[in-house]
């Protein structure tokens, strides 16, 4: 077994996990599926619970599939889905760094997904194993591009965010107590 070898293993091992740990965390850690789902809805999808559901089941199995090695671009492409979504839904307006919950996180993973089907699975996978490896240009395609494709899919679909109160209407302070709002700055004065 070469050393490229082990890295992929080591990859596959250290991403899967972390896509099937976060994914069983969505399901029954913190405030359960119910919890997650009330938080995807807070960030601006529709059906949050259905939502919740979906993002544990496409994070434990594409987890599992990339430990195992098996449909790795198309496990790849989820993983890069799921994180493209987390990144501009709940991390973008926190900038790049983790320790203010910026995309530092998802953007590693998703990198590390892109990498993968890219690379392939390696000799130790289901893929090797079956004869079903597609890796190179073809693999890394599908990683980026399916898995873009299904954020766009899912965001037309379910992504409808609160829309911004409207901006108190300007009165004459002179006939009125009512403070008045700058609608550029919506500062009372």
């Amino acid at each position: 077994m070469a050393a490229a070898d082990v890295a992929l293993i080591l990859l596959r091992l250290v991403v899967g996990g972390t896509m099937i740990a976060h994914g069983v965390n969505h399901w029954i850690g913190g405030g359960k599926i119910a919890g997650t789902g009330r938080w995807f809805a807070s960030l601006g999808l529709r059906r949050g619970l259905l939502q919740a559901w979906l993002s544990v089941i496409v994070e434990i199995g594409a987890g599992a599939l990339l430990v195992l090695g098996l449909l790795t671009p198309f496990a790849a492409a989820a993983i890069v889905s799921v994180m493209l979504v987390a990144g501009l839904l709940a991390h973008r307006g926190n900038g790049f760094f983790v320790f203010k919950d910026g995309y530092e996180y998802v953007l590693v993973l998703a990198a590390a997904a892109v990498a993968l089907g890219l690379l392939g699975p390696g000799w130790l996978s289901l893929d090797h194993a079956a004869g079903i490896e597609v890796t190179g240009w073809a693999g890394g395609g599908i990683a980026m591009f399916l898995g873009a494709a299904a954020t766009a899919g899912l965001l037309a679909v379910f992504y409808r965010p609160a829309s911004d109160p409207p901006a108190p209407t300007r009165t004459d302070s002179a006939t009125t107590d009512v403070p008045i709002a700058d609608s550029a700055t919506e500062e009372v004065r």
